[in-house]
Parts: C-alpha cells; sequence; structure tokens
C-alpha cells in the first residue's frame, strides 16, 4: 500500500457513512444476535478458536451479517479476502481461489473467502466455488437477505452451517445509538448532542430492527440541525420524523416474505385461528398475491389437516374456488374470506397421513405377494386356487365380516389412526371395533388365511408377530414422550440446552439435532453413563458434542457456577429427575438456581402412585374373598407409605416443590395404557428378593405368612401367565418458567 492508498483510505474512514464508521471491530462492541454470538454458543465458539468451517449467514438488512465477516476477518489468524457478489464474477472468484493456493502453498495459512450478497450469484458463479469449498482451498463466508435453501446452490448449502440472524430488538437499537453518541473517534461523541426522548423512540419504533436504517436518520437528523446558542444540537420530534419518514413493507412475491406469509397463514388454519387466518389472508390479498395460488393451498389443507374430520370442507373450498373463478376480484374477496373462515373452525385431523406410513411399508416389503384369497379368481381359479376362501362382505351382517387383508408379514400393522375429532370420531370407534374382532379372529385361529396352493407354512407367524408388536410398544411411547418434551420445550436453533438427568442420551442427541447453533450440556449422575455419552459423542464434530457432567443434583449449582459463571440455559429438560431424589423440594430448589429470567424446565417424571396395582389384573377372576381384600389394602399401603420416597409422591407434590421456588409451574398429568406380555420372568422377578430394592413380595411380606405369599404367586402364575394385559401408568409433564 503506497502513501495514496493510505490517504484514501483514511479519507474512507472519515467520510464514510455514519452507519460505515460505527462498524463494530470485535466480538465484544457487536450488538444484538445472542442467540447465535452470545456465550456458549456455537459460532462464538468457533470464532473465539479460530475453527470456523464454512458459514452462511442469512437474515433482513441492517442485522449485522457483514459486520460479523468483518469482525471474524478482525479475529482469525487466516488470510481474508471479501467480494460482493453484486460486482464480482467468476474472474474475480478465480483470482480469491488463485491467492488462496497461494496462501496454503507458501505460508500453509487458510484463506477466508467472504462473500456478500452471495445469492445475486448466478449458477455457474456459485458452481465455481464449490470445488474450493469442498476441498477446504477457501472456507466460505456468505452473506444473504434471502432464504440460502433457495437461493444458494443445493451443494454450497450443503457444505457449509446455516446462522439465521434476527431483527434487532428495541434494546438493541438504544444501544447503538447510545454507543454512537459516546465515541469520538468514529460517531458523535465530540459533539453535544441532545435528542428528546418521544424523537429517539420514533427512530428506533420506525426503524423496525434494522441498525443501518436507524444510524441513517440519526445521521441525517445530526448533520441538517444547526447547534442552538449553547452549542448544543437538539433532536426534537419533528426531526426525527422528517429523518425517518416510514417503515419499509416487504412482499416480494418470489422472495421469503411471500412464503413467510402463506407459511403463517396455513399454520393459523392448522391451529384453528380464524381471526389470524384473516389476517394473514388480507395481508397476501393486499399485496396482490394470486388469489389462485391461495385456493390451491386451501384446498390441499382441506385434505391434509382436515380430511374425515370434516368430509365437506373439500367440497366447501372447491365450490368457494369455482364461485371465485366466476365472480372474479374484488368481490371474490368474499370466497376467498369464506373458504378461509370455514377451514379455520373446522374439526381438524390429520390421519390421511396414513398413507406414507403404507408408502413406506411397501418400500420395505416391496415383494410381498398379494394374499391369495385376495387375488382375481375369474382368471386362475382352477390352477392355482386363486381367490379360495374370500369371505364377501355383504353376505354377512353390516356387511362386514372379520378377515385380513394385509399380506401375512404384515397382520396386525395399522396405517390409518383416525382421530377423535369430528366425523372422523364416529369413523374410529368403528374401525377400532372391526380391527379388535380381526385380532381376536386373527389369534383365536378362526379367520386363518387358507393355506397358499404350492406352498406350506404355520398358523401361528403371526399371532408371534402381534405379540411382539405388543412387546415392542414400550419403545413407541418412549418416542411419543419424547416428542411431547420436545413439543413442551420449543427449542430454538440457538438456544442452551441443559438435560438434566442425561442417562443414556435419551434427550441428548435429539436437543443437539434440535439446537445445532446452540450447546448442549448432559448432568449423569454414573462414570459409566459419562463415558458411555462420551464414547457415543466421539462420532460428532468436536463443536457438536455435549459437555457432560457427572455430578449429583445437590452438586450442579455450584459445579455450573464455578465452570461458567455468566452461563444461562434457555431449557433445561429432563425424564424421571426426580423419581430417586428423596427430598423433592430440595431437588427443585437446586434446579430452579439454573433457571435464568425467561428460561423454561420441562420435565416428564412416571408418577408411582398412579401406577398400575397388580391385585386390578386378577379383579374379574374368582378369589378368596378375604384374601383378595386383604392383598388390596397391602399393595395400596405400599403407595401411601411416608418413610419410601421413591413411592409416595404424585403430581401435586411436584407442583408445589416448583412452585415453592417462585416458579410458575404447570403441570399435566397424562395416563397411559401399554399392551404388556405377562412372561414368567416378569412374575419370578415380582416374588423374588433382588438385592437392590425390595420386591412386591418383600413389600406385601408385613401382611401375609410365607405360605400365603406362595398361595399369591400361584395365583398370579395360573391366571396371568402369558396373557396381554393393559398396563396402566401415569407421567406429570411438568412446564415451569421464570418471569
Amino acid at each position: 500500500m503506497d502513501l495514496f492508498d493510505q490517504h484514501l483510505k483514511k479519507i474512507e474512514e472519515t467520510q464514510a457513512p455514519l452507519a460505515a464508521r460505527m462498524r463494530p471491530r470485535t466480538l465484544d462492541e457487536f450488538v444484538g444476535q445472542d442467540h447465535i454470538i452470545g456465550l456458549g454458543r456455537l459460532l462464538r465458539r468457533a470464532i473465539s478458536l479460530d475453527q470456523l468451517s464454512s458459514v452462511i449467514f442469512c437474515g433482513p438488512p441492517g442485522t449485522g451479517k457483514t459486520t460479523l465477516a468483518r469482525v471474524i476477518a478482525n479475529t482469525t489468524r487466516a488470510h481474508f479476502i471479501a467480494i460482493n457478489a453484486v460486482l464480482s464474477g467468476v474472474k474475480e472468484i478465480r483470482s480469491a481461489i488463485e491467492t488462496a493456493q497461494q496462501q496454503r502453498k507458501f505460508h500453509s495459512s487458510r484463506t477466508i473467502l467472504f462473500v456478500d450478497e452471495v445469492h445475486r450469484f448466478n449458477k455457474s458463479q456459485q458452481d465455481a466455488l464449490l470445488p474450493w469449498v469442498e476441498n477446504g482451498t477457501v472456507i466460505l463466508i456468505g452473506a444473504t437477505t434471502e432464504n440460502p435453501y433457495f437461493e444458494v446452490n443445493k451443494a454450497l448449502v450443503s457444505r457449509s452451517r446455516i446462522f439465521q440472524l434476527k431483527q434487532l430488538n428495541e434494546q438493541d437499537l438504544y444501544k447503538i445509538v447510545e454507543q454512537t453518541l459516546a465515541d469520538a473517534q468514529r460517531g458523535y461523541g465530540k459533539l453535544s448532542i441532545k435528542i428528546e426522548e418521544q424523537a429517539l423512540e420514533h427512530l428506533v419504533n420506525v426503524a423496525n430492527g434494522d441498525a443501518r436504517s436507524l444510524l441513517n436518520a440519526l445521521e441525517l437528523a445530526v448533520e441538517t440541525t444547526p447547534a442552538n446558542a449553547k452549542g448544543i444540537i437538539e433532536i426534537s420530534l419533528a426531526v426525527a420524523e422528517e429523518s425517518i419518514q416510514q417503515r419499509a413493507v416487504l412482499y416480494d412475491k418470489e422472495g421469503d416474505v411471500h412464503f413467510d406469509t402463506i407459511s403463517a397463514f396455513i399454520k393459523s388454519l392448522r391451529g384453528s385461528d380464524p381471526d389470524a387466518a384473516l389476517y394473514w389472508l388480507a395481508k397476501m390479498v393486499y399485496a396482490g398475491e394470486d388469489p389462485r395460488f391461495i385456493f390451491r393451498r386451501m384446498l390441499i389443507l382441506a385434505s391434509e389437516d382436515v380430511g374425515l374430520a370434516d368430509p365437506n370442507a373439500i367440497v366447501v373450498i372447491n365450490a368457494c374456488n369455482e364461485a371465485f373463478d366466476r365472480v372474479g376480484m374484488p368481490e371474490g374477496r368474499y370466497h376467498l374470506a369464506q373458504a378461509t373462515l370455514y377451514l379455520a373452525t373446522a374439526s381438524k385431523s390429520n390421519s390421511i397421513m396414513g398413507f406414507f406410513d403404507a408408502l413406506a411399508a411397501v418400500e420395505r416389503e416391496k415383494e410381498k405377494e398379494v394374499p391369495n384369497h385376495l387375488k382375481d379368481a375369474n382368471r386362475d381359479k382352477k390352477g392355482f386356487g386363486h381367490g379360495q376362501g374370500y369371505l364377501y362382505p355383504h353376505a354377512y351382517r353390516d356387511h362386514w365380516v372379520a378377515q385380513q387383508y394385509l399380506p401375512a408379514s404384515l397382520q396386525g400393522q395399522v396405517f390409518y389412526q383416525p382421530s377423535a375429532q369430528g366425523r372422523e370420531k364416529e369413523i374410529s370407534i368403528q374401525v377400532s371395533r372391526r380391527r379388535e374382532a380381526q385380532l381376536a379372529a386373527l389369534i383365536e385361529g378362526t379367520a386363518v388365511a387358507p393355506l397358499e396352493i404350492l406352498t406350506y407354512g404355520t398358523g401361528d407367524r403371526a399371532s408371534e408377530r402381534w405379540l411382539q408388536r405388543t412387546l415392542s410398544q414400550v419403545g413407541t411411547q418412549l418416542a411419543t414422550l419424547r416428542e411431547r418434551i420436545f413439543d413442551l420445550a420449543q427449542l430454538q436453533r440457538h438456544h442452551l440446552v441443559l438435560d438434566i438427568n442425561a442417562g443414556t442420551g435419551f434427550l441428548t442427541w435429539e436437543a443437539i439435532r434440535q439446537v445445532p447453533e446452540g450447546g448442549v450440556y448432559a448432568c449423569v449422575r454414573t462414570n459409566t453413563d459419562a463415558n458411555a455419552l462420551i464414547e457415543l459423542a466421539a462420532a460428532l464434530k468436536e463443536l457438536m458434542r455435549p459437555i457432560i457432567l457427572t455430578v449429583p443434583i445437590s452438586e450442579l449449582p455450584r459445579i455450573l457456577a464455578d465452570l461458567a459463571p455468566d452461563l444461562q440455559f434457555d431449557c433445561i429438560i429432563g425424564r424421571n429427575t426426580l423419581v430417586s431424589e428423596p427430598d423433592k423440594l430440595i431437588a427443585a430448589q437446586n434446579i430452579a438456581q439454573l433457571i435464568p429470567l425467561e428460561g423454561k424446565l420441562v420435565l416428564a417424571e412416571t408418577v408411582p402412585r398412579y401406577t398400575q396395582r397388580l391385585y386390578r389384573l386378577l379383579e374379574p377372576y374368582s378369589l378368596d374373598a378375604k384374601l383378595y381384600k386383604r392383598l388390596i389394602a397391602a399393595e395400596e399401603a405400599i403407595y401411601a407409605n411416608q418413610l419410601d420416597p421413591m413411592l409416595n409422591w404424585n403430581a401435586d407434590d411436584l407442583r408445589d416443590a416448583f412452585a415453592s421456588t417462585g416458579l410458575i409451574v404447570d403441570v399435566v398429568v397424562e395416563q397411559n395404557s401399554t399392551q404388556m406380555y405377562i412372561s414368567s420372568a416378569f412374575l419370578e422377578r415380582l416374588f423374588t428378593t433382588n438385592g437392590n430394592r425390595p420386591s412386591y413380595a418383600e413389600r406385601l411380606a408385613p401382611n401375609f405368612t410365607l405360605e400365603e405369599l406362595e398361595n399369591l404367586k400361584a395365583i398370579f402364575t395360573h391366571y396371568l401367565l402369558n396373557q396381554t394385559i393393559n398396563w396402566e401408568s401415569a407421567i406429570a409433564f411438568v412446564k415451569a418458567n421464570k418471569t
């Protein structure tokens, strides 16, 4: 750089617009976007450790995308090259790649290539970048105001981590103004400026989260307002209104706002909110959205999200569509509104998605044949017995007969799961009854399909398959429980999460998937669990691995305070966290210390007091009345024993424990019923000493003699062995927050 270049740079730094001069130079100067660069966040760790991989920053104008890239340039030891996609082409890309190769060859240095407005590159220009990003010649930092998943080459997106920057909030904008007025070198620290409170409020409000817009308005207000006799520049509300006159209204029918708005509309319909649905409809109509596009989406929703809960929905929406075609605008808005309100207020069901479950089954079971009794009898009845054994439904009562229509390997499989909404509630009862009848027929052998003419197989394979399915429902229920926890948690990609009872990582791995730009801490109780998590986490990239703590709940607040005093979790999750805690109140107090302002706690706790009573399984059978009465009393006493903290608590105790810490608590208890196969091993565990905790028989022992206990064991074995029963349980979902 010669003297003239230095002079030019100095002029640019002093005469550049205020927004350019006030760009933060370090992470400490950066305002906002705490969800991606706050303490403990993935991006901040990557920048601090200079381990940045290819990233794409997307977000509205004025949120700090380019500024963040400049901060990285000031922080990294890598060579930094910046180009603008509007002003550059393949020639500039090749020049940058050549420079990067020279840096790697002669200096063993990495090169970061920053491409501003990367979505402006056409496909060939983006393709020119791809091989060099892939082989690591350059680390790409892209910035775009559009959705990168639509506007950027998919291959580039797949090789980059996406970080979404949000509009700055009002506190962030006030802080930026404060910094600008105090900075004597780059801002207005050398001037005496007084801004009326209403004027500043107006500037911040109309800037609408755009820091650049705010600073441009502030610059215009200051530079065009003369100082008074005391040398003070006074910015009044009138001056502020002239400096920033209106809020930008964005609606590009090919851009993000188009898709975001229709998404909000569809989700409002799905969520049965007619007010919100009308608002988003009005926004689209006002912006000139194609009504045919809106009707197309409503026709899809009528089947996808309403379906058989209201079979008339598809008819009404189609009729409104045809009426609109006849009438046109502006009167056609009545038909748009009618269709919108019908869908928003209709009963909802997505049971039609069962088709895609069936499609997945077809992909897995491609080689399966049509059952013999369902084949066409008109062509091969004599030679192969096709159609033999088919029961004609109309020949039976209610025009239905218990008959298997699925291939043998899929018998017992459920695809259609009707909801309990609207018309489908009636359908659900009918379908359930018929399925039960089919199942009974299958197990009892009254509806076993006829043998294939050229093959032979035992008749109980389908029965065994069904029994195994009932046993595997525990896994299905656990998956459902996990979904429920994360539905309540409502995690965002940038959140910092603590799995407070990680165990084997049942919730930890899902949390890592849901917060790729945040971070996950996993607390375990034993070194065995910790080692298992560490081994499993080794397959992840270092920045994605959970931070594992082996510590009891009682010590967790102190350990975290020592580890990172300013650490704040957005959400704490856990399953059966308090079950093994002897004092629920103390445990709740320790957990409450970890919840920051606006933080959330979501727990799922199995409530022992509401669990299945074994004596109820014997209720249908004729037992000795006195013995059965004593069994009821003895088993209920187990859960009423105040000396056993493992069994003597319920959902109200959980609510009271957390409420006493000042948290706002909501506890919902959900009853579960799982089909369970009673094996000899299960019965043996009930009546055998296990050494760790008292068995069922040991808990009953104070109320029965050894002879009576042996008698009870014999009764359980006689009536329940090899039976499939409904096992009842209850889970308390705790959601708490601090405000």
